[in-house]
């Protein structure tokens, strides 16, 4: 089936050769970090996780995101998810290799990678986190790649699959719970060390997840002539939406909590956080538009007028993408950092060559999927032909 991916429109041809020239780029920037160090990053001492890591949480929970249909079909018999989710499992695809070629490029040299694989620490959350994602990679190729063959075929998938899919569902949640205890699991950084980072994590995954994939298939069905069904797409805008409810009211919990219990460390990082400190206000007026951002999409999607309109519902989606992707990204990293344990101000802007390495990892991960889906039209519609 893989050679069906070499076939496609003209459309198809130049968004390939677009992600082809972006992935380009960031093995560019990244042979120059490989030859410079990680210094070429805007990372220091004080601030030692940056950019890549940042894109590590947010697409972890895009990987684990699969989860939001593969349960409802397969647990209960939600038929009107059927037709989606091979679509799915084929995005957790994609968001998994792009999760560990961050990891990768954030290690500097590609021998530590073979270190953590060889000299594993038991005691280490992120060799355990490298774990679950193999695992789960490896759980939605087989079963991603079986279901699509059985449609080509036009049999019901074999037995022996079922176990698998089914072991996904509570993998997917591991995967989310180990990325945040990446970040709680460090009782310096008062910022993180919260007992809801894992459910906060799993409420972003949720909503950023399904918005992306309602996305994927209002294009889908406007260049691909697939359609994912209207019940389909309505169910999900309506997951995003308590999804996002939720992920707005455990940052409202984590505020109350702060501002109420008057902790001055605790505070000084969510003023940072929302207002700056010391004249660093970057990320502060990053999180202005994610809030703007969410609330907007909140507005769209619990709204039945709008909602139901696919127009506001794709803007919906972009606004809950971005405004998760500011929130569980720089915005969380980087305020669990500033101010320090000892109270200083350190600032961290990510450099060119950053930006362009987690680019190119962004655009081989859009590459993968563009592949997959190609593949999954070309069956489905051979299908559909016999």
């Amino acid at each position: 089936m893989l050679e069906k991916a070499l076939t496609g429109s003209r459309r198809y041809g130049i968004w390939v050769a677009i992600l082809l020239a972006l992935f380009g780029m960031g093995v560019y920037f990244y042979l120059r970090q490989l030859e410079y160090g990680l210094g070429l990053t805007g990372m220091s001492r004080d601030v030692s996780w940056g950019l890549y890591t940042t894109q590590f949480t947010f697409i972890d929970g895009i990987a684990a995101s699969a989860v939001m249909l593969i349960l409802p079909y397969y647990l209960h018999d939600y038929k009107a998810f059927g037709r989606i989710t091979i679509l799915g499992m084929f995005l957790a695809i994609g968001a998994v290799i792009m999760c560990m070629t961050f990891v990768f490029v954030n290690l500097g040299q590609p021998s530590r990678v073979l270190y953590v694989m060889f000299y594993p620490s038991l005691t280490s959350v992120l060799f355990w986190d490298m774990v679950v994602l193999s695992v789960y990679l490896v759980l939605n190729i087989v079963t991603g790649w079986t279901v699509l063959s059985s449609v080509k075929e036009g049999v019901p998938p074999p037995v022996w699959v079922k176990p698998l899919i089914y072991l996904s569902i509570p993998w997917a949640i591991i995967i989310q719970t180990m990325a945040a205890f990446i970040y709680a699991g460090m009782p310096g950084r008062s910022f993180w060390l919260t007992a809801i980072m894992a459910p906060r994590f799993l409420a972003t995954a949720f909503a950023s997840g399904p918005a992306l994939l309602i996305l994927f298939c209002l294009v889908l069905k406007r260049f691909g002539g697939f359609d994912a069904g209207r019940e389909a797409i309505q169910t999900m805008a309506k997951i995003v939406t308590y999804a996002l409810i939720t992920s707005i009211f455990f940052v409202l919990v984590e505020l109350w909590t702060v501002f109420y219990s008057q902790v001055p460390d605790d505070m000084e990082h969510y003023r940072f956080l929302f207002a700056g400190l010391e004249g660093y206000d970057t990320i502060a007026h990053w999180m202005t538009v994610a809030v703007i951002s969410a609330a907007a999409a909140l507005l769209l999607l619990i709204n039945p007028k709008t909602r139901k309109k696919e127009s506001f519902l794709a803007v919906a989606c972009v606004l809950v993408f971005l405004s998760l992707w500011i929130e569980k990204g720089l915005g969380l990293l980087v305020t669990g950092f500033v101010p320090s344990p000892l109270g200083h101000i350190t600032r961290y802007t990510p450099t060119g060559p950053e930006v362009a390495i987690a680019i190119g990892v962004w655009a081989m991960g859009f590459l993968i999927i563009t592949v997959l889906y190609k593949i999954f039209l070309s069956v489905r519609e051979a299908a559909e032909l016999d």
